[in-house]
Order: structure tokens, then sequence, then C-alpha cells
């Protein structure tokens, strides 16, 4: 297998390292990247993808999903002010100066402080996860999250194929296999929010019975998750944008109003995107996590602080409830000091997600100047400069 891989990242590279310039004489300069650099340029994108993976993985899903259900406790702490005392020590109770045989009473005031999240820092909630569950805390649920989305490939294919891929049959099949496999999302969420357990990832799947309990909730994330990706890829045709992708030299033909506009409808999509994903899909994923949340076992202690009664609107089924909340209530409940502090958890993975794309590239432009020297850069810069000035020429 290694060679395999070996030999096709060779002829990979030996294709990317033959460059055309078209004012020499349609000379091929070709390089040839010795084995050490292609190791090297392996290497790179290899750290790259398991440091972009563990990233979106600890931070996204294990703390997101933390953040989602966190409930900060509260404490109540006894105030008692004396605003004529002119010393700490001063007695409670004092004589009235304009009736000398009365005396005033401070009442004490009850104050209720919420403690500081634990997920509003993530190196607050790294440390709190290693303390509790080890290094690879960070990792926890993995084997879960691996065995979903493999089932969920598995169970696409013959469908997609029945289909033909078309783009809204795909997104019916992308939602049948999410609903199929709820209760193995839901062990997921519960394998997350819990303390360790000894059991075995597979004898922590909910009962068959609870199927019919999470399967409204799963089937409107994913509903929500196919509208992010569908509403801008129908745009997308319908503005008829896959031809300046196909074909980008006649996009420099346009005027520049022409231009524009595609520019705006560029922009349209990518707003649909933005506005399905912040309306549908980030109230439907913190939904149907608090709704799983809501089914955790009472022998698994959750691994932050979790008020599991969702300010009393969770019923036990021992007491004739359903022993879950609603996804409306379980969206109300989630207020908005909780949202903005997981919108700003979101803000931060992507800021990291962009330096480390742009760590990524600067350091392959670096080996790649290491393995065949400044020479090729050249060559390529002038490939592109010669297809601008060919683009304006024939605008």
């Amino acid at each position: 297998m290694a060679d395999i891989v070996s030999h096709l990242a060779r002829r990979g590279f030996e294709v990317a390292s033959e460059y055309r310039t078209q004012n020499d004489g349609d000379e091929v300069v070709a390089f040839n990247i010795p084995s050490w650099g292609i190791a090297l340029l392996a290497l790179n994108l290899a750290l790259y993808l398991f440091v972009m993976f563990s990233v979106k993985y600890a931070y996204g899903a294990v703390i997101g999903t933390l953040a989602m259900i966190e409930t900060p406790p509260t404490t109540a702490v006894i105030k008692v002010t004396d605003v004529d005392a002119e010393h700490p020590d001063d007695p409670l109770d004092y004589p009235d100066e304009k009736h000398p045989e009365k005396t005033q009473l401070l009442e004490p005031e009850l104050v209720l402080v919420k403690s500081k999240p634990i997920t509003a820092r993530l190196h607050t909630a790294i440390k709190h996860l290693q303390s509790r569950a080890g290094f690879a805390s960070r990792y926890r649920g993995l084997q879960v999250a691996i065995v979903y989305h493999v089932a969920h490939h598995i169970l696409m294919q013959p469908l997609m194929m029945a289909t033909g891929g078309a783009m809204f049959s795909r997104a019916f099949m992308a939602i049948i296999a999410t609903v199929c496999l709820c209760r193995i999302k839901m062990t997921w969420t519960h394998i997350v929010i819990s303390d360790p357990s000894p059991k075995k990832w597979y004898r922590r799947i909910p009962e068959r019975k609870t199927f019919l309990k999470i399967v409204g909730p799963t089937a409107i994330y994913a509903l929500a998750t196919q509208a992010t990706i569908l509403v801008p890829e129908f745009l997308f045709a319908v503005f008829d944008l896959p031809k300046w992708v196909q074909q980008p030299e006649s996009f420099a033909k346009l005027t520049d109003a022409e231009q524009q506009a595609v520019f705006v409808k560029i922009f349209v999509v990518c707003l649909s995107g933005l506005a399905v994903g912040a309306f549908a899909l980030f109230p439907a994923s913190v939904a149907l996590k608090r709704v799983q949340a809501s089914m955790l076992p009472e022998e698994d202690e959750t691994i932050v602080p979790f008020d599991r009664t969702f300010n009393g609107k969770v019923v036990p089924e021992v007491t004739g409830g359903s022993g879950k909340i609603g996804m409306l209530d379980a969206w109300k409940t989630f207020d908005w000091s909780a949202r903005i502090r997981l919108v700003k958890l979101y803000a931060k993975v992507f800021a990291i997600q962009t330096v480390l794309t742009v760590f990524f590239f600067m350091s392959t432009i670096w080996a790649l100047r290491c393995i065949v020297g400044d020479r090729i850069i050249e060559l390529k810069m002038k490939e592109l400069n010669n297809q601008f000035q060919d683009s304006m020429a024939g605008n």
C-alpha cells in the first residue's frame, strides 16, 4: 500500500512540476523532484491535515457540543450593605438620628451569581477535559464518529447509484441515512458530554424505543444540513455560474458591468448559505444536541455542569413524562449568552484554521524552493502573467 501511494505521489509531482511558458517558444521545462522532496511535501501535507482535523474535532465538535449543553451553576450570595457605616466593623443596627427612640435594621439582600462557563475559553475547556478524562479526552467519541461516517457513506452509495446522484435526490438520501443512524449519533453525544465509562461504546447505544423520540429532531437537523448545501448549489446553477468556472477565459471577455453582475450573483450565493446556516442549521444543531443530552441515562454523570431538568421542562418517564425535552423548548432554554458564547467559539475555530492554512501554504512554498529552487516559481509567475496579458488583450 505504501509503495502504491509513493508511486502515485511521485507521478503526481512529476506531472505538476512541468510548466509551459508562452514567451520561450513553447518550451517545456521539467523538474525531477527527488524522493526526499516528495517525502517532505507529503509530511507537510499530512501534518496540516492532522492538525486541521484535531482543531475541527476537539474544538469545533467536542467543545462545541459541551458549550451547547453546559449550564453554568448559580451561587446564592447574601449581600448586606450599610450605606451610613464608616467602618466595616460597625454594627448592622443603629439608632435613627431623627428618631433616636427607633432603631434601623438592614435587611440582607440575596444575590444570585452565575459562575463563568467552562467552555468560555478553549484553553480552560481543554484543561478541564484533561483533568477529568486524560489527554485523549479531546478525541473522545472518535470511534463512534468514524463508525457513523463510514455507515453513512455505505448507506448513501447504493441510494446514490440508484438515483444517479442528482442534486435533490442526493439531499434526500443523505437525510434518510442520517435518520437511520440517529441512535449512533446520539451515542456520540452521550459519550462526549459524560464522564469516562468502562462500557464499550456499542453498549451505550440507546434502546430501540428511543428511535421514535429522536427521529423527529434528527430529521429536522438533517433537513437543515442539506438546505445549507442545497440552497447555494441551486442558486449557483440558476445564476448560470458553472460556465464561468469551466471557462474562466470567457469571464475576462465580459464588460465591467457584466463582471460586476457575476460578482453580485456569487455574493448572493454565499450569503444564502450563511443565512440558511445561521437561521436553520445553527438552531437545529443546538436543539438536537440538547434533546439528545436530555435522554442521557441517570447513571452517567456529565463532564460539565448540566441541568437535566431544563428548568423543570423535562418530566421523567417514571412519573409519566416523556423523559426528554421538546425541540422547541431545547432551543428556547439555550439563552442568548450561551448562543453568543457558541458563536464566538466557532469564530475562534475558524480563525485558527485560517492561520493554519496560511502557514501551510507558506511552508509548501518554502519546501518547493528548497527542492527545485526559485526557477520553478519564476516560470510559473511568468506563465500566470502571460495568461493575464492574453486575457486583457482579448478584452
